[in-house]
Parts: C-alpha cells; structure tokens; sequence
C-alpha cells in the first residue's frame, strides 16, 4: 500500500473530481445470480472510462446523497484522487439496519494495493458508528469487483432492495455484517 495516500472526507465541491478518476479495466468475466448462486461468465469488456452520460447522470445523485449527510472519502496522491468510497446516510433494510455503500472505485494504478480495503474499512466504521449492522451494496457484476467484495466477507443478500434493484438490475447486490 502507498503510505503516501491520504485518505480524507470529500468537500461537496470535490465531488466531480470523481470522475478524474481512471476506472479503465480489462474485464474478461462477469459474474451473474442463478437459482440464488453465483455464475461466472465470459465476457469481454474493454472498459476505457466512465460509460458515456454517467458524470452528467450520476453526480447529481451524489451531490443529492452529500447533502442528506452521506459521508464521502477520497484517498488522495499529491492532489489526484486515486479512489473514492460512498457511504449512504439513510438507512434501509427490512429493519432499518442496514446503510449502502452507494459507490467505491479505485484508480487503475492504485489496484492491487489495499486502497481499496482501506476505503471499505473507513466506510464500516463509519456505517458502525452510526448505528448500522449491515453495509449493503449493488456491484457492478464483474469478476474483479464481486472478487473483491466476497474477499472482504461480503455476500449475496437475501434482502435485495427493490428500489436499488430496479435502478441497476444487472448488479450483483450483496451484504456486509458489520463485526
């Protein structure tokens, strides 16, 4: 891990910064919810940046989030943010214990080195401190990322938020119990 990264709450002005953010990857399988079990698939995506329109469609959904009190944090080299997590403020679940975890990405050549964990952990504690059991997330479906989670502990949940369903249908939504 780079011990030169900072990792520090977002202003709300350093929201669209996020999308400095190199999110290219090689994707050669993707991951999708059979019968309740995880299938892995070919797939070959070459994903080169952020999909056409997310910026534009997208941060007035994180600015909307920043303003009900979600927490956002950046890990920062120099003055490039190298990574980003999201923690919703609102909670959701059945019980009404449960906080998503609205966004995580890590820059391309920050991969590989814990940053993605470091911000994880900064986003449980958080999601622990206010009160939260269970961190909820709707992933994108490829090999790495669903890899990444179900290494941290996380799983497929079987409480999918509707609402969060029916905006991302093709996510791999899972959970996260909050030790």
């Amino acid at each position: 891990m780079n011990p030169e990264l900072l990792i520090r709450a977002l202003a709300r002005n350093e929201i669209e910064s996020i999308w400095d953010i190199d999110r290219s990857e090689v994707i050669d399988h993707v991951y999708y919810l059979r019968d309740g079990k995880l299938v892995l698939q070919a797939e070959h995506y070459d994903m080169t940046g952020w999909p056409d329109g997310e910026p534009e469609q997208y941060t007035p959904i994180l600015h909307d989030c920043f303003d009900r009190g979600g927490i956002f944090y950046g890990a920062f080299e120099g003055a490039g943010l190298a990574g980003v997590a999201v923690l919703e403020s609102q909670f959701i679940g059945v019980r009404k214990d449960q906080l998503q975890l609205k966004f995580l990405h890590v820059g391309r050549t920050f991969r590989g080195q814990g940053l993605g964990r470091r911000l994880f952990k900064r986003a449980e504690r958080r999601a622990r401190d206010l009160g939260a059991r269970k961190l909820y997330m709707s992933s994108t479906p490829s090999e790495n990322t669903v890899r990444f989670y179900l290494n941290l502990g996380c799983v497929v949940t079987d409480e999918v938020n509707a609402e969060l369903y029916d905006l991302e249908p093709g996510d791999i939504h899972l959970e996260y119990t909050i030790p």
